[in-house]
């Protein structure tokens, strides 16, 4: 069941994502706009509430619970940026707005934007970490946690894998080809 409440709140995720931007571009109504797109933290809440009411009915915490708490953290740290980046695309595209300012591709600059990537993974994984060592603590039992444990290391490893792409474009800047 947690894996298809997650895929539901992936789903809402977009619905009210989508469902916001049209009252505020098309409809016109950029107040009720903002309120849907303001509701869209609301998808995270359900699932921790349907991950929290499953442990605590004396299920053995599995690889779902642990993708609900990577959904949620990635939910947290990249959220934001999502709903900024699907607005200035959905103004160019669908109300003919300028068009969105592209990923730096060269240099300081692209290093700088991998360090805010890293910056977002970092916020995800420790908001997951964090989720995970209350849904360990709430089961308080060991053997059925274990799954838990190991999405803790993946979250880790996660954010290894980050950091080791932002440094690479801070120690070997990509740079534009050379005309030939």
């Amino acid at each position: 069941m947690i894996v298809a409440v997650t895929a539901g709140c992936e789903i809402g995720f977009w619905v009210l994502l989508l469902a916001g931007l049209a009252l505020r571009y098309p409809a016109r109504m950029p107040r009720t706009g903002a309120v849907v797109l303001a509701c869209v933290p609301l998808v995270d809440v359900v699932l921790l509430a349907v991950t929290v009411a499953d442990l605590r009915s004396g299920t053995t915490a599995g690889t779902r619970h642990g993708l609900a708490a990577a959904y949620i953290g990635f939910s947290v740290g990249y959220g934001h940026a999502t709903i900024r980046w699907a607005d200035a695309r959905f103004r160019h595209r669908v109300m003919g707005g300028p068009p969105p300012a592209a990923a730096p591709k060269y240099g300081r600059e692209r290093a700088a934007h991998e360090w805010r990537i890293f910056g977002r993974t970092l916020v995800a994984v420790a908001v997951s970490v964090v989720l995970l060592q209350g849904a360990v603590m709430l089961v308080g039992d060991a053997s059925r946690t274990a799954a838990l444990t190991a999405w803790q290391q993946r979250m880790g490893a996660v954010a290894g894998i980050s950091l080791l792409i932002a440094a690479s474009y801070t120690v070997f800047p990509k740079r534009p080809r050379a005309d030939r």
